[in-house]
């Protein structure tokens, strides 16, 4: 038992007022926004892309991006960049109000008024052309192996916002959350691309513009497959979804850590992108009951 004394007993009040502060000022701010605002790559939103030669010479438009993101001083006004709707903002923001409410600082009415506007919201920016729901940013991103235009799909907003409905899902019942992630799936299954290791396990391509393979882009399909799993028990939806995190676990490191991609196309390792891997490997055991990989968390401990 730890004893914990007066006088740190009130820094935690404090410490949880203030934070609880801090957030009711963030959300009254994002709310007078309307959700809208920049993203620290949002850069090709300038007018200036559209023009021809610009339009088209990936070095500077991967450049300017690069340059904007990490400038100390806004420059967006200055290249006439506009604040953004980005459907990834507006499923945080479904993820973070339902947290709110489990946590009983919002109502669930309250929880519910907020939060279905916004998956009208989403429904209405999903691209046509795909097999089922799936998101993007509302800008164009240049990587360094891929060009995705805006609103087109990528595994990891999807991913993003997938796991917010689904959470929304588990505490309301809310029937059009869990649908959107069904419809989810088959945009996975359908739409994005595989490879296939000599093992059968899977990777999922970032887009389906594209066949890089980056493990935890991967493992938020991973997720969500479990996901949906949990409720349908689609033996479909379990299966792949075993085979994607087999692929991952495959590359992980003598030290637990995971480098961003395979090959030789992202060779640097932090723990921003292992902590996604590892937070979408919990979600599959915990929503398959599959308890196959728990070694894995056991050495990632060396590099926490």
């Amino acid at each position: 038992m730890v004893n914990v004394s007066f006088s740190e007993q009130d820094n935690m009040i404090d410490s949880e007022q203030n934070i609880l502060t801090g957030l009711i000022k963030l959300q009254k701010y994002i709310e007078a926004e309307n959700y809208s605002g920049y993203d620290p790559y949002d850069a090709l939103k300038s007018p200036l892309f559209h023009l021809p030669f610009l339009r088209s010479h990936k070095l500077i438009r991967f450049g300017t991006q690069q340059f904007v993101k990490r400038f100390p001083l806004n420059l967006r006004p200055l290249l006439l960049i506009k604040k953004g709707l980005n459907p990834v903002t507006i499923g945080l923001c479904i993820q973070a109000y339902t947290s709110l409410a489990k946590n009983k600082n919002i109502t669930p009415d309250e929880l519910n008024a907020k939060a279905n506007p916004l998956i009208n919201q989403l429904t209405n920016l999903i691209p046509k052309g795909f097999k089922g729901a799936c998101w993007g940013y509302d800008f164009d991103w240049e990587s360094r192996y891929a060009k995705i235009p805006s609103y087109q799909p990528t595994i990891v907003a999807t991913g993003i916002i997938t796991n917010a409905l689904f959470e929304f899902y588990k505490f309301t019942g809310n029937k059009a959350a869990l649908d959107l992630c069904k419809s989810a799936c088959n945009f996975l299954l359908n739409d994005i691309n595989r490879f296939v290791d000599k093992d059968e396990s899977i990777c999922f391509s970032y887009s389906p513009f594209d066949n890089i393979q980056v493990f935890n882009a991967s493992m938020k399909g991973v997720r969500l497959l479990s996901q949906v799993y949990s409720v349908t028990k689609d033996p479909e939806l379990y299966l792949i979804a075993k085979k994607g995190a087999q692929f991952v676990i495959n590359y992980q490191q003598k030290d637990g850590s995971w480098k961003y991609a395979a090959l030789n196309k992202g060779e640097w390792i932090d723990n921003y992108h292992t902590g996604y891997v590892l937070d979408c490997l919990h979600e599959f055991q915990n929503n398959c009951n599959d308890l196959t990989f728990e070694k894995i968390f056991k050495a990632d401990s060396n590099i926490m």
